[in-house]
């Protein structure tokens, strides 16, 4: 199979496309970008609260990014974790988050992502999600299946929500928001085999559909946290919802995604502890 840039290429009986280039060549890029700057001293901001930082690496890898997209896609529009909304004219948006895991990040923790989706009339229909310190590329299109490099990716097998491993991340106002998923944590922490939080949604998402987690719920996300994650989850055979069950509103996402298996004991834990 060819190779693209180090990584052997998926198994796929289409062409790959145009937009799957522009989007692996640019996450790969930012992500390569924010690797090797990764030991640099951090020029830090915060945006409202004094756990939400930014830092300058975002917005080096949000340019790099969005300067790809514009130039190939002029038409498109493009909503981006730092620069906002930018419509277009073509009916598709590229959702982009160009830093997952920006305190991790920011303290020198190698756990990070870099995300690229595109929505094509409201459905995301190519998720790419990059993380540079693992060289572990994730890309989905929607009816074509999920990829980690060259494997397929499968949901896990776990049946029991008792021999779970789950996943979390709690809001950036929690020292103000009674909302914070505390409750939440500690209700799954004693049902489950254990809760992981590791900082970045993109990184959650992408390993739930690889089977290294049974499920994720967050309370809050952005679009650019979920997107590209929610069709590897799908394409890798698992059930993404919000927090009731009902459908994801990708602009304003409160999700859980699972293998499907525990997906309702998932929603009766939320359901007691938020009811």
């Amino acid at each position: 199979m060819p190779k693209v840039r180090g990584f052997v290429w998926y198994a796929h009986s289409r062409m790959a496309s145009h937009e799957r280039r522009v989007a692996v060549d640019a996450a790969r890029d930012a992500g390569d970008l924010l690797r090797n700057e990764l030991r640099g001293t951090r020029r830090i901001s915060y945006k409202g609260a004094p756990t939400n930082l930014v830092t300058e690496m975002d917005a080096r890898a949000e340019a790099l990014i969005l300067d790809r997209l514009t130039a190939a896609f002029p038409d498109d529009g493009v909503l981006s974790e730092e620069s906002g909304a930018r419509p277009g004219r073509s009916g598709r948006r590229w959702i982009v988050d160009p830093l997952d895991g920006t305190t991790n990040y920011a303290h020198g923790v190698p756990l990070f992502g870099v995300s690229i989706a595109l929505e094509t009339a409201g459905r995301v229909t190519l998720g790419v999600v990059y993380a540079p310190t693992l060289e572990e590329l994730f890309i989905a299109e929607r009816g074509g299946g999920a990829f980690l490099n060259d494997d397929r990716l499968r949901v896990s097998a776990t049946t029991e929500l008792g021999a779970s491993l789950l996943t979390t991340g709690f809001p950036y106002n929690i020292r103000e928001n009674p909302d914070n998923n505390l409750r939440e944590y500690a209700a799954f922490a004693v049902r489950s085999r254990a809760v992981r939080r590791f900082g970045s949604a993109v990184i959650d998402l992408a390993w739930v559909a690889a089977g290294r987690y049974d499920g994720f719920w967050e309370l809050t996300l952005g679009p650019w946290d979920a997107a590209a994650g929610v069709l590897l989850v799908e394409e890798a055979g698992g059930r993404v919802t919000n927090l009731v069950g009902g459908s994801l509103d990708l602009d304003k996402p409160e999700i859980v995604a699972s293998n499907g298996r525990i997906h309702e004991a998932i929603l009766a834990v939320l359901n007691e502890t938020r009811s």
